[in-house]
């Protein structure tokens, strides 16, 4: 099984949508930038403005179409504050499969940290197998945290893994210190979840709807402040809601790990915590990073179980309030 492929369902359906942010480019103030590689590259905060509107497009596209992004009001504490709410009937496909970041994308001094679609095709995680898929595309497309655009070496490395022309590649970056970037990361708070069941062992094939929200961060000076406050949003103030069939005794035996309360890292501020591993990733417990508090619905047996709480203090503290 491990070699069939797919047919390029989530490449496609995100292809289509970068089409469409091409077409509404000055509405969303993103730029097409001239560079040397094939690929269609679009700037949505290296040098572009960005808007709220590219931070809802940025996350569409990075779920391949497959969930709804919004903002919608909330507070922190007694402070009101928008929120970044994210629903999807096809959690496993649009949060794993495609919005995951688990590509880092590197050479000619660039450094970047890639998702979207393209993983799919390339299908080189450990995830895909797990979860035995992989995409035969023709088009494929990326979205890079990065505050550089990608060289004309890394356009090469994604064309060869996912079996593409260069010219076939569409790939979307900003870096965390910008509006969209910003707004991107924050619409990560199911996908988070999916991933640390994932993590845990949980079927996460049962996983059938998600809906998550988290408080947008305000956009940082700089990208280490922007991975400390985006970091926190969800860690301490994403909450999510996933509705999921099967029985109750495995999500009572794992749910306690499940949001980053789980993890004994948590309680301080992402940014401390990344300080303290020598701000390396690697280095930090890997069950840190889920949302502050998920609910699992059972639609079977109508039980709902919740773990975990969010913790508003450590979140306007980060976020400078």
């Amino acid at each position: 099984m491990e070699d069939e492929q797919n047919e390029p369902m989530l490449n496609d359906l995100a292809w289509d949508l970068v089409q469409q942010a091409v077409f509404a480019a000055d509405e969303f103030r993103i730029e097409i930038p001239e560079v040397t590689s094939e690929a269609t590259v679009l700037d949505f905060g290296i040098e572009a403005e960005g808007s709220l509107g590219a931070g809802i497009a940025l996350a569409e596209i990075t779920l391949a179409g497959q969930g709804e992004v919004s903002l919608t009001p909330g507070h922190l504490g007694d402070v009101a504050w928008p929120h970044v709410f994210v629903t999807t009937d096809s959690p496993t496909e649009a949060c794993l499969l495609s919005q995951y970041a688990g590509w880092q994308l590197t050479g000619d001094d660039f450094f970047g940290m890639g998702s979207g679609p393209m993983r799919a095709a390339a299908g080189t995680e450990d995830l895909f197998k797990a979860l035995d898929y992989r995409e035969d595309a023709t088009h494929v497309v990326g979205v890079i945290e990065s505050g550089d655009f990608p060289t004309d070496t890394v356009v090469e490395t994604i064309a060869e893994k996912c079996g593409v022309d260069p010219g076939n590649i569409a790939l979307l970056v900003a870096p965390t210190a910008s509006l969209a970037g910003s707004f991107q990361i924050v619409s990560r708070s199911v996908e988070t979840a999916m991933h640390k069941l994932l993590e845990l062992g949980f079927d996460v094939t049962r996983v059938e709807s998600g809906m998550g929200w988290a408080p947008l961060a305000p956009v940082a000076a700089d990208d280490l402040q922007g991975i400390g406050r985006t970091n926190d949003a969800i860690l301490y103030g994403g909450r999510v809601t996933l509705i999921v069939n099967g029985d109750d005794e495995s999500i009572e035996e794992i749910g306690p790990r499940i949001p980053s309360s789980g993890s004994p890292a948590s309680g301080e501020p992402f940014l401390k915590i990344f300080e303290a591993a020598g701000r390396d990733f690697y280095k930090i417990d890997p069950m840190l990073f889920s949302p502050a508090e998920v609910i699992l619905h059972n639609v079977e047996t109508g039980r709902v179980h919740r773990f975990g709480r969010i913790e508003p203090d450590v979140v306007l503290t980060s976020f400078g309030l």
